[in-house]
């Protein structure tokens, strides 16, 4: 799945679409949005905007494998009220259960230093975490799992996926934390979530996936072989996906601070079409093995990647 419709920039051709203005109104304008210093403010705005009046599933609760407590709230269903945990503790807790219908989400961020890259006045990293948070916020208010997974070289910090209170906010806490490592890694982190992570859900990578693809497409298919669903999002700036610059200069990499000199009038059109050629294959690897692939540029509201996000569950559904 592409969503190139929806994560154009208000430049480019958006074939079926020409009369729609863009941005959509009422989608925020990035450098708005994370202008606010509350990641959770800037998820709530995204959700709410794109989804005021979306409902919870009614179906939680009906299935038999039992996962954790909640404590009573009036209203609640008192057929799952646990006694004997009652007598033990004086206080009403509920028996939760793990709903076939619900979601177990695992969000794959990376945390490398190439994430701090930024020409638009922030970082890929602010962007794609305020990304994570969004689909964190949206899944966690439709009563489904949420879980976290840093990486740079390695896997950096794991947050089980779980649905209870204060599991948003322990997410936030790992998203505020700055990026990490000299190399990054997609191989690896992929391979070690793909051995973990037992149960069937969703997995959603977030990443600029600006390392080599050797590799790549083995450890995606082993999550695809696992019955996961899986969702990529490759985060760029504007000016990684076309060279900019228009006058030579001295080129610093964020992560091992290796120096090049550039002259754009040479390396334009090689840089180019090797940055066109790396998006493809990748795309080209996630649909061969019915991955859904999101390419979303940081100039794009984020609304556009929550949208992109429900078509895809929402083709996947059609599907089965």
């Amino acid at each position: 799945m592409s969503n190139a419709d929806l994560t154009s920039s208000p430049n480019e051709s958006r074939a079926g679409r020409a009369s729609t203005p863009y941005p959509p109104a009422g989608w925020i304008d990035p450098a708005a949005l994370l202008g606010m210093r509350s990641l959770e403010l800037r998820a709530r705005a995204v959700v709410e905007g794109v989804l005021s009046g979306i409902h919870r599933s009614p179906l939680h609760g009906y299935s038999v494998e039992f996962t954790e407590y909640r404590p009573y709230a009036p209203g609640d269903d008192l057929r799952y009220l646990d006694w004997k945990l009652y007598a033990r503790s004086d206080r009403y807790h509920l028996k939760q259960f793990e709903d076939e219908t619900n979601l177990r989400c695992h969000a794959v961020l990376d945390a490398s230093r190439s994430m701090e890259f930024g020409s638009v006045g922030y970082s890929k990293f602010d962007y794609a975490r305020t990304l994570v948070a969004t689909l964190g916020y949206f899944l966690i208010h439709q009563r489904d799992a949420f879980g976290l997974l840093r990486f740079s070289k390695g896997i950096d910090s794991r947050l089980p996926a779980r649905f209870r209170p204060g599991q948003f906010r322990r997410a936030i806490v790992q998203l505020e934390a700055p990026t990490t490592g000299d190399t990054t890694d997609l191989v690896g982190p992929l391979e070690e979530t793909a051995r973990t992570l037992h149960r069937r859900g969703l997995v959603i990578i977030v990443s600029d996936c600006l390392a080599p693809l050797d590799g790549v497409q083995t450890v995606l298919s082993r999550l695809a072989a696992r019955r996961h669903e899986v969702v990529v999002f490759q985060v760029l700036d504007p000016a990684e996906r076309e060279l900019q610059m228009d006058s030579p200069a001295l080129l610093v990499d964020l992560e091992t601070g290796k120096e090049m000199y550039v002259d754009p009038r040479t390396a334009r059109d090689q840089y180019n079409a090797k940055m066109r050629a790396h998006c493809e294959r990748l795309h080209s690897d996630c649909r061969g093995l019915g991955i859904d692939y999101i390419l979303q540029p940081t100039n794009v509201p984020l609304e556009s990647a929550l949208v992109a996000f429900l078509r895809s569950r929402e083709s996947r559904v059609v599907r089965r």
